[in-house]
């Protein structure tokens, strides 16, 4: 057994001398201990992890195969399916027990090409994406686009919908302004930049204002078009960073739903809000195909002395298909295996079970990972630590405890047994809150478990990575995902080799966040956001 070891809180009450005398008998007793056992010191161990993740680290190519080379990992499509596949092979070439998990099934969709153009009053190409799971046009639709005008009640709404037939419906609102703020802050004099913000401020109260008086929500109202027979809905999504938009799921069932970027939309829009009469070409391809098994892939590495105990590291493979994923979450995902790969050769024999989840379905509601903790009690409840790793490209600088009053003082020992240069910036809030629906952690946190958010340096991410076209491997730092890795390694030997259980008892002022249903098809996805 690893010899325990005196926690940080209490050494920091030593002078200088002594800490370090006590680090150093800590140390050798560790180490007479680990020799009697016939296993090799936790300090050689890091140090082979440290090593083999830095100097032979193979994050670099994990990453461009996933990224440039499978691409997008959307839920239900075959690109999701090939990456599956291509983790299996991975795995099991380093000589890990993989499988995928059926967990569900999906309805099948193939993007094609989305091409957009202004026609008239003049002729320009925009930048234009189908949203995902949208219908396709089926060859070219060429319509005047209409801006949605301001409504009353719902009177009004009722009686401008035959208004929309064969049109295609500008169904966001304008945008004030495609500049981000930091540019404003930066030039703009204090009285523009107050006219600016409160110009954007009233466009928005003004046309959620309208909507709510129309007795319709933004989910709904592509609905409402398309049973008015509208040719399309093109909508924009704006991050707040230069040229960046989210690209998500649409709102229609039969009828394409296309976004603009902000620019662009706006152009359109100010074009029919001024009665210029804008006519667009949209040529959307996209298939529907039949339902399909959705999996998480599950990789396992036994414990030889408590394989009902559980380390997992956790990490989302799917993503959404306007980009590569990169950020959300392939930065995640190849931490993760790198960690496994670096852990085969540093620490093949884990005392606890060491568990890679690589879930499936979490841009739709933590599906993979909540079917997966609601399927397997056994390893929720015999789960030692959950890493999950999400949240873009960033060297990992906290750790949230998930509103567990004792995790803290365990995880903080772990961190002290690691190099600076990994731990040295990482703190532990604690007690944290157990977030709902945040990332796959929350799966199991809901449940009791110690599961851990790793958070990483923002990097931009909400700006311009997240869910945007921009999510690709140019914007992941290589450096920070490698460290990563190493770092995870590192936490899951300490983890597995822990004597003490981390104990699960709550604070009293951290709620525990409820458990949401995983939606097992997407018809239940689609009722989900419509409730």
């Amino acid at each position: 057994m690893t010899a325990a070891i005196p926690t940080v809180s209490r050494w920091r009450k030593l002078p200088r001398t002594i800490f370090s005398a006590a680090v150093l008998a800590a140390s050798l007793v560790g180490g007479r201990a680990e020799a009697q056992a016939g296993r090799a010191s936790p300090d050689s161990v890091l140090e082979a992890i440290r090593r083999e993740g830095m100097e032979h680290s193979q994050a670099e190519p994990l990453a461009q195969a996933l990224m440039d080379s499978i691409g997008p990992r959307l839920t239900g499509t075959a690109g999701e399916k090939a990456a599956r596949d291509w983790l299996i092979g991975r795995y099991r070439a380093w000589g890990v027990d993989a499988r995928n998990e059926q967990y569900g099934t999906w309805t099948e969709w193939r993007r094609g090409a989305t091409h957009v153009d202004l026609l008239e009053p003049r002729v320009r190409t925009l930048n234009g994406t189908l949203l995902a799971y949208s219908p396709g046009t089926r060859g070219p639709v060429q319509a005047e686009a209409v801006a949605v005008p301001a409504f009353t009640s719902p009177a009004e709404l009722n009686a401008w919908l035959p208004s929309v037939k064969g049109k295609l419906v500008l169904a966001s609102a304008a945008p004030a302004t495609c500049r981000p703020d930091e540019s404003w802050e930066r030039a703009a004099t204090p009285e523009t930049l107050e006219r600016m913000r409160r110009d954007r401020g009233a466009a928005d109260t003004a046309w959620r204002r309208s909507l709510d008086a129309a007795g319709i929500s933004p989910r709904w109202l592509p609905m409402k078009l398309e049973a008015a027979g509208a040719a399309g809905v093109i909508a924009v999504s704006w991050t707040g960073g230069w040229g960046a938009d989210r690209v998500m799921n649409a709102w229609t069932l039969r009828m394409p739903m296309v976004t603009l970027d902000c620019e662009d939309y706006g152009l359109v829009h100010r074009l029919a809000s001024h009665g210029q009469k804008p006519v667009l070409r949209v040529d959307a391809d996209a298939q529907f195909g039949g339902d399909v098994p959705v999996f998480n892939t599950v990789a396992t590495i036994r414990g030889s002395e408590h394989p009902e105990e559980f380390v997992v590291l956790s990490a989302h493979l799917d993503s959404w298909d306007g980009g590569s994923g990169a950020t959300d979450n392939g930065a995640g995902t190849v931490a993760v295996m790198e960690a496994v790969r670096i852990l085969r050769q540093a620490y093949p024999h884990p005392r606890r079970t060491i568990v890679i989840g690589h879930w499936g379905g979490e841009e739709e509601g933590l599906n993979g990972s909540g079917a997966f903790a609601a399927d397997h009690p056994q390893v929720v409840g015999g789960m030692q630590a959950l890493f999950n790793i999400d949240l873009g490209t960033g060297r990992i600088d906290s750790v949230s405890m998930g509103g567990l009053a004792g995790a803290g003082p365990v995880v903080r020992r772990w961190l002290s047994r690691i190099p600076v240069s990994l731990a040295g910036p990482v703190s532990v809030d604690e007690p944290g809150t157990s977030t709902e629906g945040h990332s796959d952690h929350s799966s199991f946190a809901c449940r009791g478990a110690p599961a851990f958010d790793l958070l990483p340096v923002e990097w931009d991410y909400r700006a311009y990575t997240w869910h945007t076209g921009r999510d690709t491997y140019d914007k992941l730092v290589m450096d920070d995902v490698r460290s990563n890795a190493v770092l995870l390694a590192m936490l899951a030997y300490l983890a597995a080799e822990d004597p003490q259980r981390v104990p699960r008892d709550r604070a009293s002022n951290a709620a525990m966040a409820p458990c949401t249903k995983p939606a097992r098809s997407m018809i239940e996805f689609l009722e989900s956001l419509l409730q």
